[in-house]
């Protein structure tokens, strides 16, 4: 059953909260605002999506290998890294709605209805002009289309020239002449536009007299950077190589919404490549397009993801670009990649005073390595699981259900064993059957209610299989396996059940298709 857009971000969210995937932090207290807690079902989905990632980064690559860096860092790490001056979101308010606003991000939407205008210009003439029709001569040629096209470069020029002298009068004009209005009020009475620093802030020490100021990470990056040559030299490792992590970060986000799209407290899957200065660019491409492979292997859909580069660069970078997924609000940011040149290296060498530069044994010269980033959010990765795997069905016999189409391998419960009746000696057999299983799959045992309704509520959290113990299996050591997509069910003799379930739930199905 389609959902309407509108409608599928407010079902995702009271559907996670009522089967266990997330609830709103100190819920008991009110909660507090862009933060939220993994439940039961939520922390194992989310341990499954972590392992898939650093199995990938550290199995299927020979030259990365991973760390788990502390989230307090020496507070001259962020002066070094840019982020104590430089880590500024313009904020913009709406004096009728008292909402706040990312005043990049404002622009950035009026550019995407501007792309979205193209996009529905192109669709029309193709439909007018069928087989016939010659996408690039159209682009190239028609007048709206060019008109769209110089408004779109030259406000992405003006936008790129705001934030790279941080100039938020120029940025307020922006906002102004391209008549953005705010979506919740409609208006455009806007504020001036001016700077927030993000990151959080506090205390380390035992006497207030000796205290010092530290930062909570805004990003698991530099923990990789500071231990470049710690790793390097331990692990021996040669360039190029890569160093991956999994861990929190904390922003001071004003404008966090969307559910756990953004958010205060998060988690980041980073892995920081380690190239030869000039051979950035081809692993720049190299990442690009391994990534993508990951995220498709997934089973998701290969239309939900597209990627989109940067015009306006870091200031670290010389190329970058985001892998964008079609979420319940829009094609929004899953992960990025990005060329970072040498300058966290460099600049942690200044800051330090310690060398930290590679020796090129073969090259026979020392150097300080440039860097290709890929950086995917956890959470938003995933919201993207979550929502796209959220299903309304109208059964054949006219009865609904809610299902969870969770990719197998990242099910947080692999199989339900449910005994048809509580007596006759079926619940002995059923746990005979779990504790077989236990060591190798996450399981669920349940005896209570009809066997429809423990159906219904496996298929809500995404089980994949069911296995049901009745009284045939006692004559004939069967049971019936019941498959959550299709529905359809197959007896299987139970010596069978452990290697088969074992070889559907492995997360190497899924990788096994990246290496294809």
């Amino acid at each position: 059953m389609a959902i309407q857009e509108d409608n599928l971000l407010k079902n995702v969210i009271s559907h996670a909260k009522e089967y266990g995937f997330i609830f709103p932090s100190s819920e008991i207290y009110d909660g507090l605002s862009a933060v939220y807690d993994y439940g039961q079902n939520g922390a194992e989905l989310k341990n499954n999506i972590k392992e898939y990632w650093w199995k990938f980064m550290t199995l299927l690559h020979d030259n990365i290998v991973g760390i788990d860096a502390a989230i307090f860092m020496h507070p001259t790490t962020w002066k070094a890294s840019g982020h104590v001056d430089a880590f500024n979101d313009p904020m913009v308010d709406n004096r009728d709605s008292k909402k706040r606003y990312r005043a990049d991000v404002l622009v950035e939407d009026a550019i995407a209805k501007l792309e979205e205008k193209i996009h529905k210009e192109v669709e029309k003439a193709a439909k007018r002009f069928g087989a016939s029709f010659d996408r690039e001569m159209f682009l190239a040629t028609n007048p709206r289309v060019l008109e769209y096209t110089q408004k779109i470069d030259e406000t992405n020029a003006r936008l790129k020239a705001a934030m790279g002298a941080s100039d938020m009068g120029a940025m307020k004009k922006l906002l102004d002449d391209l008549e953005i209005a705010d979506p919740i009020s409609g208006t455009k009475n806007w504020t001036e536009v001016r700077q927030f620093n993000l990151m959080f802030s506090t205390e380390m020490g035992s006497l207030a007299e000796d205290t010092n100021k530290i930062y909570l990470r805004p990003e698991t990056a530099q923990g990789i950077f500071v231990n470049f040559l710690n790793v390097q030299k331990t692990g021996r490792m040669k360039i190029p190589f890569g160093i991956a992590q999994i861990g929190k970060a904390f922003r001071n986000e004003i404008v966090a919404r969307q559910f756990i799209f953004r958010m205060r407290e998060f988690e980041q899957m980073e892995m920081q490549f380690f190239v030869k200065p000039g051979d950035e660019m081809t692993w720049y491409e190299f990442w690009k397009d391994n990534r993508m492979k990951w995220h498709k292997a997934l089973g998701l859909g290969d239309e939900n993801y597209r990627y989109h580069n940067h015009l306006n660069l870091a200031h670290y970078a010389n190329a970058a670009c985001d892998i964008q997924f079609d979420f319940p609000m829009g094609f929004k940011e899953l992960e990025g990649i990005h060329s970072r040149t040498d300058f966290d290296l460099k600049s942690h060498e200044k800051y330090s005073g310690k060398k930290l530069q590679y020796f090129d044994s073969e090259e026979n010269q020392s150097y300080i390595p440039y860097v290709v980033e890929t950086s995917v959010g956890l959470d938003r990765m995933f919201l993207s699981i979550l929502s796209k795997s959220y299903t309304e069905e109208k059964l054949p016999d006219g009865s609904e259900r809610v299902v969870l189409r969770i990719p197998v391998p990242l099910a947080p419960v692999k199989v339900a064993i449910l005994p048809l009746v509580k007596k006759d000696g079926l619940p002995e057999k059923a746990m005979d059957i779990m504790n077989d299983l236990k060591f190798d799959l996450r399981c669920f045992y349940e005896e209570k209610d009809a066997i429809g309704k423990r159906y219904r509520r496996q298929d809500a959290i995404g089980t994949p299989y069911c296995v049901t113990v009745d009284h045939q299996t006692l004559s004939d050591n069967t049971v019936t396996i019941r498959d959550r997509d299709t529905m359809r069910q197959e007896r299987v003799n139970i010596n069978e059940i452990r290697p088969q379930l074992i070889a559907a739930c492995s997360i190497n199905n899924i990788l096994r298709k990246i290496e294809q």
